[in-house]
């Protein structure tokens, strides 16, 4: 199974920016569709953001123009740049790889957005 460690999250003003990181322990992450997924309180898990092994890249409408997914085949990294934050980004950030069944979630990490 492959296991992520999430870190990089924390507590911003709005209009702050963040970048979140996740390392995945596999030897054929190039060959990985990674995502970025978030969960606020009360609500359901969502996809926020893909990077497929070529590059390129989608986002769920609402983080469009603010977030950029990026990846480091050569570290097993995938990043999160987050600009513009805004309170309805708050959520525990979690990433997982495709295509096919998503591997074990990792303990995530905690992005607060907050005057």
């Amino acid at each position: 199974q492959v296991q992520f460690v999430e870190s990089g999250g924390g507590s911003v003003q709005p209009g702050g920016s963040l970048r979140l990181s996740c390392a995945a322990s596999t030897s054929i992450f190039s060959s990985y569709v990674m995502y970025w997924y978030r969960q606020a309180s009360g609500k359901q898990r969502e996809l926020v953001a893909a990077i497929r092994s070529g590059g390129s890249t989608t986002y769920t409408d609402s983080v469009k123009g603010r977030f950029t997914i990026s990846r480091d085949n050569a570290k097993n990294t995938v990043y999160l740049q987050m600009n513009s934050l805004k309170p309805e980004d708050t959520a525990v950030y979690y990433c997982n790889k495709g295509p096919g069944r998503l591997s074990p979630w990792g303990q995530g990490t905690q992005v607060t957005v907050s005057p």
